[in-house]
């Protein structure tokens, strides 16, 4: 089940009706995770609605302070919050931003391609692209290698910041 949205491109870059966005994206995790029968738990779902307020990676301990400013009764011991974010990796909910460290909520969740991102050095809003045909994950198919794990990222200006001079 494809939003509309998302289909063509990454909206990250564009003015878009957000709410909608985590609305449309959530619904999708959801439905994903009860057709394979996984738990999406609520520190689970807190930790993708916290990664779901922005198109901007946040890093495990700013997810933390998130959820302990929401649970004011106890504190939330870090590998709580690790643990939810290797349950989101592993069920293609969500991505680790390599260069920075930082995670951000999957724009297509649960596709099964390699993960490729636009990331803008000034506002710091990151797209996901979705390219079936990777000519990289191709050529190693074609070499016999199999490939784990594939990330690509690209830094740059996004359009609004050049626009801006930012």
């Amino acid at each position: 089940m494809q939003a509309k949205y998302n289909t063509r491109h990454s909206v990250a870059f564009e003015r878009h009706d957000h709410r909608h966005c985590q609305h449309q994206l959530l619904s999708e995790a959801k439905a994903l995770c009860t057709k394979r029968n996984t738990r999406l738990t609520r520190r689970r779902l807190q930790v993708l609605e916290i990664l779901l307020r922005s198109h901007q990676p946040m890093r495990a301990y700013e997810i933390l302070a998130c959820l302990n400013r929401v649970e004011s009764k106890t504190m939330i011991a870090p590998p709580i919050v690790y643990r939810a974010l290797e349950f989101l990796l592993d069920e293609g909910l969500a991505h680790r931003i390599e260069s920075r460290n930082a995670f951000i909520s999957c724009d297509r969740p649960g596709h099964q391609c390699a993960a490729q991102f636009l990331i803008c050095n000034s506002c710091e809003k990151i797209a996901e692209l979705e390219n079936r045909n990777s000519t990289v994950i191709s050529e190693a198919a074609s070499l016999g290698f199999s490939v784990d794990h594939a990330v690509v990222e690209i830094s740059g200006h996004c359009a609004e910041c050049r626009k801006n001079g930012s």
